[in-house]
C-alpha cells in the first residue's frame, strides 16, 4: 500500500535549535514513504551552513526529487520539495500570488509531479501558503485554477498536500475542500490528527487533499521523541490505495464528516 509523508522541516531545525538533516532523514525513514512532500528546506543558505538540505536529505532516503525554490537570496535558496523512489516527471514549479503592501512576507510557491504507483500516475502537487489571510485566500484560489487543479493534464488520481498554514474554519481551506476531499474527513477521524507545534501537537493545518481515485486507509502523526525534537512540525503520514478509473464512476467526492 503506498504511503506519502508530508513534513515542514523548518530548515532541518529541531525545537532545540540544532540544525540536523541526518535527523529530519532519520524521521523520514523510520516511517518507509513512497513519497516524500518537504516544506522549509534550505539550500547552499549561510544560516544552516551552505547545505543543500533537499538533495541531502533525498540521497539519505535513496530517492529522486525536484526542490522549488520559493524564495531566492542571491545565490541562497528556501523552498519546498517533492521526493521519492518511484518513476516520476516533474510537470510544473512555480509562484504562488501574493499581496502587496505588506512587509516581510515570503514569497510562495508549489510543485507538481507526475508519479507512477501501481500501474497508476499519481498527480501530486506540494505546497507551503503564507501567514496572512488575504493571501492565502489568493493562493488557494490559484491552486484550483487553470495551471494547478485545473489543469488539463490534471486529471485522475490526485494529491494536493502540504503546510497550508489555514485550519478547517477558513476560507483558503475550504476553497481547496470544495475541490477535493480532505483525507481526515474522508475517514472521520476524532479527534483530528494534529501536528503542530510538535511538542503539543494542537493545531491542523497540515493537509492532505484527495481526488475519488485516491482511497486514504489510514493517517497518523508520529509523536516519538526524536519527531517531537526534530522540527516544530510533526510529519503527517498518509496511507492510501488507488481505485481503478471505472471504479469512479462521475461521482465529485465532498467533505465528510466534520473535523478540528
Amino acid at each position: 500500500m503506498p504511503r506519502l509523508l508530508t513534513y515542514n522541516v523548518h530548515r532541518c531545525e529541531g525545537v532545540d535549535r540544532r540544525v540536523d538533516v541526518g535527523r529530519i532523514a532519520a524521521v523520514i525513514a523510520e516511517h518507509e514513504p513512497d513519497i516524500v512532500c518537504l516544506q522549509e528546506l534550505d539550500v547552499g543558505r549561510a544560516r544552516t551552513g551552505y547545505v543543500d538540505q533537499a538533495c541531502s536529505i533525498a540521497e539519505r532516503l535513496s530517492m529522486s526529487y525536484h526542490f522549488h525554490p520559493a524564495m531566492r537570496v542571491e545565490a541562497e535558496l528556501y523552498g519546498d520539495a517533492i521526493l521519492t523512489h518511484l518513476p516520476e516527471r516533474l510537470i510544473r514549479s512555480g509562484p504562488l500570488p501574493s499581496v502587496r503592501g505588506v512587509p516581510r512576507l515570503e514569497p510562495r510557491g508549489a510543485l507538481w509531479a507526475a508519479i507512477e504507483v501501481g500501474g497508476a500516475t499519481l498527480n501530486v502537487i506540494n505546497t507551503h501558503l503564507g501567514l496572512v489571510p488575504r493571501e492565502q485566500r489568493l493562493q488557494a484560489a490559484a491552486l484550483v485554477g487553470d495551471q494547478w487543479l485545473g489543469h488539463p493534464d490534471c486529471t485522475g488520481p490526485t494529491l494536493l498536500t502540504g503546510d497550508f498554514n489555514a485550519t478547517s474554519v477558513t476560507r483558503p481551506y475550504q476553497t481547496l475542500a470544495r475541490r477535493l476531499a480532505d483525507c481526515q474527513r474522508t475517514l472521520g477521524l476524532r479527534p483530528s490528527v494534529k501536528t503542530f507545534p510538535s511538542s503539543f501537537p494542537a493545531i491542523r493545518i497540515d493537509h492532505c487533499f484527495t481526488s475519488p481515485e485516491v482511497v486514504v486507509t489510514a493517517v497518523r502523526a508520529p509523536f516519538s521523541p526524536l519527531a517531537r525534537m526534530a522540527s516544530d512540525h510533526l510529519p503527517l503520514i498518509v496511507d492510501f490505495e488507488i481505485r481503478p478509473a471505472e471504479a469512479t464512476g462521475d461521482a465529485v467526492t465532498g467533505p465528510g464528516a466534520a473535523t478540528a
